[in-house]
């Protein structure tokens, strides 16, 4: 029998919206997400564009209903085509079948041949004449109100969320798209509302993107400067600090690149300013010196990598899991530090706050890896937990005379100093040093060193947080970031299925937790390791830490389609 979360999956909707530049197709789905979260629901909204480089044909790609969505389904329910110029573009990005249905206008064109290939049905309606008939009206919002309709969306609900996503527009604006909406909602029906509004009071449900998500994570750590060059998908990090920093007293700057960035933020943190930088992995790969510095000096700072398609410029818009490698073995020399990975949209808040109390606690660099899926997308979510721990940085106040900024301590951490304390000054450079911070390049001070370095991170107790696991069985799928979502619905569907599936998603990735992950792993006789990469690059790092039996298979897929939950149970059945 299935179990109630199973349940639950069968009442999420999935439906996409796309159309030409200027259409309104991602406005739309804006404010359907927003009209979600006023339900009580929960959702997920990923867009997509052409090849172009500024305006063109989009899409919007949405799911919702009242069980929290981290991935999208294999299929559609919906498609609203408000125009159909280029839409074949989009094909392989939104799959339909037999029992999925198409919306339309009777003057929208031809519905592409792409999208027609597995017989979904063709409904056409009045939207354009019923935005005619309306002072500025606007052919999308009429659509939108019969796909609101169509979803069991109360038009309450829709209302609240144009408003709330048009309102800096002002009434000329929103008064008219309401009327469309109105008349939109009267053209619908509801074949797909197959569950109804929390009745009474409705929950609280934030509506943010996973780079929002990242940044409420980074000022809740403490952070209060950051400097940064734009890249894409990172750019929406930066954008949302800058105002909420300078409200919290900190500061953003805009950097000339990615190297003066780094250092940037390695300076402010010598300072005593828990600092952060945001970019891409063409940005990362030219941290990779000022990360070293950060680590020899152990000097705290976050990097918030938002990986894309790779290699070299690749494909900015699209996601792909393909900076592990260089994150985790990028540093020259014996450089230990963190690599930790947010698991979804929500959870980009908790494991960015935590990587800056880690960073801050344990006195190194901490690399987070996000990536466009999580970054770029919005979601309607429960809001997110602060880590139960709240790590510091520990701090000398009075170094008295004999100040040994990096003591040999029991636990590899010495306190720190801030500029302008009598007695605290010391020499935080690249080379290696004494316990004083003195240069020096004899075998013993340089072993102690690294001795350190290694051992505050790899003894520290990082609790529960390694990890997220779910699920029990001989089966188990071992996953990482954003892939975590379409691994536990696959687990989901093959325990009710009658076949249980383990599911292990590994938060934090360096210093890998080889006993924890070994005690999680037991029992198994059949392992499949999941990303979304070519070269399967957490197999070979798990291979590597001989984490893994002879046995072991792995499902690595570069992007820039996602994952699907379909697409790993059809793996987890092939293992039989």
């Amino acid at each position: 029998m299935p179990d109630d979360r199973t349940a639950a999956r069968s009442a999420l909707v999935s439906v996409a919206i796309t159309g030409s530049g200027g259409s309104g197709a991602v406005t739309a789905g804006m404010i359907l997400l927003e009209a979600v979260g006023q339900a009580g629901w929960y959702g997920l909204m990923t867009r997509s564009a052409g090849p172009q480089i500024r305006g063109g044909e989009s899409a919007a790609m949405l799911r919702f209903g009242p069980e929290p969505v981290d991935c999208l389904d294999d299929r559609f329910d919906l498609l609203v085509g408000l125009d159909w110029r280029n839409a074949a573009r989009f094909s392989d990005e939104i799959p339909l079948d037999a029992a999925s249905l198409i919306l339309t206008d009777p003057g929208a064109g031809a519905v592409p041949e792409a999208l027609l290939r597995e017989g979904p049905q063709i409904r056409a309606l009045p939207w354009k004449a019923a935005a005619e008939a309306v002072s500025q009206g606007r052919l999308n919002m009429v659509a939108l109100g019969t796909l609101g309709a169509s979803v069991g969306l109360p038009l309450a609900a829709l209302e609240a969320g144009l408003k709330r996503t048009l309102a800096a527009k002002g009434p000329e604006t929103v008064d008219p798209a309401l009327h469309c909406l109105r008349r939109g909602f009267d053209l619908g029906w509801a074949p797909f509302a197959t569950t109804s509004a929390p009745v009474g009071g409705v929950p609280e449900r934030w509506v943010l993107s996973g780079n929002d998500a990242a940044g409420l994570g980074a000022l809740r750590g403490g952070v209060r400067f950051v400097a940064a060059y734009p890249i894409t998908p990172a750019t929406e990090i930066l954008e949302w600090l800058a105002p909420r920093l300078e409200q919290l007293g900190g500061s953003l700057l805009q950097a000339e690149d990615e190297l003066a960035s780094v250092n940037m933020i390695i300076g402010a943190s010598f300072g005593g300013v828990p600092a952060l930088t945001a970019t891409s992995g063409p940005g990362l790969s030219l941290m990779m010196e000022g990360l070293g510095l950060a680590v020899a000096s152990e000097t705290p700072i976050v990097v918030v990598d938002v990986m894309r398609g790779g290699p070299s410029t690749g494909i900015p818009t699209k996601p792909e899991q393909g900076d592990l490698d260089i994150a985790v073995y990028g540093l020259h020399g014996d450089a230990p530090h963190l690599v930790l990975a947010p698991l979804s949209v929500r959870d980009c808040a908790f494991t960015t706050q935590w990587a800056v109390g880690l960073a801050e606690h344990l006195q190194t660099a901490a690399i987070v890896l996000s990536d466009q899926s999580l970054g770029q997308s919005r979601a309607v979510t429960a809001p997110a937990p602060e880590p139960t721990a709240h790590l510091t940085r520990l701090r000398q106040t009075k170094p008295g005379e004999r100040y040994l900024r990096y003591a040999l301590t029991e636990y590899g951490v010495s306190p720190m100093t801030e500029p302008g304390i009598a007695g605290g000054m010391y020499t935080a450079d690249g080379l290696e040093h004494t316990e004083r911070g003195t240069p020096s390049s004899a075998a013993a001070d340089h072993l102690a060193q690294l001795e350190k370095r290694r051992m505050k991170l790899d003894d520290f107790d990082y609790g529960d947080a390694w990890a997220e696991i779910r699920g029990d069985g001989d089966t188990c799928l071992l996953t990482w970031g954003s892939t975590a979502g379409a691994a536990f619905e696959a687990a989901e569907r093959a325990r009710a299925a009658g076949r249980p599936l383990r599911v292990i998603a590994l938060r934090l990735l360096a210093p890998l937790r080889r006993r924890a992950l070994a005690r999680a792993l037991e029992g198994s006789r059949r392992v499949l390791v999941v990303e979304q990469n070519q070269s399967g690059q957490l197999f070979h790092l798990l291979n590597a830490h001989r984490m893994l039996p002879p046995t072991a298979g792995r499902f690595a897929r570069p992007g820039p389609l996602p994952l699907r939950p379909g697409e790993i149970l059809g793996r987890i059945l092939g293992l039989d």
